[in-house]
């Protein structure tokens, strides 16, 4: 497996994360969006996470110097058509993503790797996108925000993936340090299908927009079931609207099941635009 080239798609919070990640494994990356101004906020923000690596003493100057040259951003038209894995990491949207991925398989050599960072929409649909030639090579690669922090990154064989493609890329990462798994290409894959009910439930048990309620379900979840983070923090976090888009997207696909169904308080604090500390405010305040 050589995965020396590699093109993101999308440089928001998880594509600049997916960039900034393969590009510490020292690959040459080539960073786009429509937008070259959140290109120019992508470059800078992860210029300063090297930087402040190097002041603790995580990595020295050497290694980054070499990886501020190894990290470009450019316009779609603008990257190597030789690139050996393509990741699109934009917004979730099915139609949005199928235009691209069309784009994409026009556009690269027949030896590329295209990949969707999708949480939630089946490969198969996504692959009716590109030509037969190139579903072999059309896969799913869901990474985990923070991707640079994140060991675990899913890898999704659609019906038509190849099953050694999968299997190498599998071997790649665990090389590099991450912990990949193995998913069949069902809605939500492993984590964003048991994910659910661990936002889901949560919000029923506080029902309305109460916060010394959630910081109790918070701090039980934490101090007595162990987790890192409480399922109110942790969508502030991730951003309430993505996770609220993930939710809807999962239990349309199995049929509006009850289990799965989004909250109202979900929607409400989209509508509010209170989306988590991106914003500065979400179920929490942020300063």
């Amino acid at each position: 497996m050589n995965l020396q080239k590699i093109v993101v798609i999308g440089a928001g919070t998880m594509g600049s994360g997916i960039a900034q990640w393969f590009t510490q494994q020292m690959c040459s990356v080539e960073l786009v969006d429509n937008s070259q101004e959140q290109l120019a906020k992508a470059l800078q923000s992860i210029h300063t996470s090297w930087d402040k690596l190097v002041e603790k003493q995580k990595l020295s100057s050497l290694e980054v110097s070499r990886m501020k040259e190894l990290l470009s951003i450019k316009s779609l038209d603008q990257v190597s058509r030789s690139a050996n894995l393509v990741i699109e990491a934009i917004i979730e949207n099915l139609a949005i993503k199928k235009d691209l991925f069309q784009k994409l398989d026009q556009y690269f050599e027949a030896h590329t790797i295209l990949a969707s960072n999708t949480s939630s929409f089946p490969i198969e649909l996504m692959a009716e996108a590109v030509t037969d030639d190139r579903k072999p090579r059309f896969l799913g690669l869901h990474f985990f925000n923070p991707a640079t922090i994140m060991k675990l990154v899913e890898v999704i064989k659609g019906k038509d993936s190849s099953l050694e493609l999968c299997q190498e890329l599998y071997q790649w990462f665990d090389a590099k340090d991450k912990k990949p798994a193995m998913c069949k290409d069902s809605p939500g894959f492993i984590v964003n299908r048991v994910a659910r009910n661990f936002y889901g439930e949560p919000l029923r048990i506080v029902e309305e927009d109460d916060q010394a309620k959630m910081k109790e379900v918070d701090s039980i979840l934490k101090e007595v079931g162990g987790f890192k983070m409480g399922p109110f923090e942790l969508m502030d976090l991730i951003g309430i609207d993505v996770n609220y888009s993930v939710t809807c997207s999962v239990w349309e696909a199995y049929g509006q099941e009850p289990r799965f169904a989004p909250h109202k308080l979900q929607k409400q604090m989209v509508d509010e635009k209170r989306l988590g500390r991106k914003t500065k405010r979400g179920f929490y305040k942020y300063d």
